[in-house]
């Protein structure tokens, strides 16, 4: 995906946020949220902040999988801490896997703006699929 070869996720067309990085056990999603993700208080809406945070837990862990494994999220809790406005330009979603198993595996995630300001953190759980349990 971050070479091109792979289309991003329609979720992050629709909400503006791309991969950007990725390691074993690490991905960094990069966005920037508009109006059009706005609450009526001008303040950028949660499921922004769950979308960016759930997708770079999730590849995290994907990217620590076999070929041909899959993921779902089971869970994931968001704590956000700082609004995000139109104007707070790019932010960055960095997840981290904290455990890997054989059927579950956690991660944990930052949600952070180019200066270290951090605007949300979060955890998930994902349950996991060998080739032949995904059909």
């Amino acid at each position: 995906m971050l070479a091109g070869e792979v289309p991003p996720a329609s979720i992050q067309q629709t909400m503006n946020f791309f991969l950007h990085e990725v390691d074993e056990g690490r991905v960094v999603m990069r966005g920037r949220a508009g109006e059009e993700l706005c609450n009526p208080l001008g303040q950028v809406h949660g499921g922004f902040y769950g979308a960016i945070l759930d997708s770079a837990m999730g590849c995290a862990i994907h990217a620590t999988l076999p070929l041909k494994w899959s993921y779902t999220t089971l869970e994931y809790r968001v704590n956000m801490v700082r609004a995000i406005r139109p104007d707070t330009g790019d932010v960055f979603a960095e997840g981290k896997v904290l455990h890997r198993g054989r059927q579950i595996a956690t991660a944990d995630g930052r949600l952070i703006d180019r200066d270290g300001r951090l605007y949300a953190h979060g955890l998930t759980t994902c349950l996991l699929f060998s080739p032949k349990e995904h059909r």
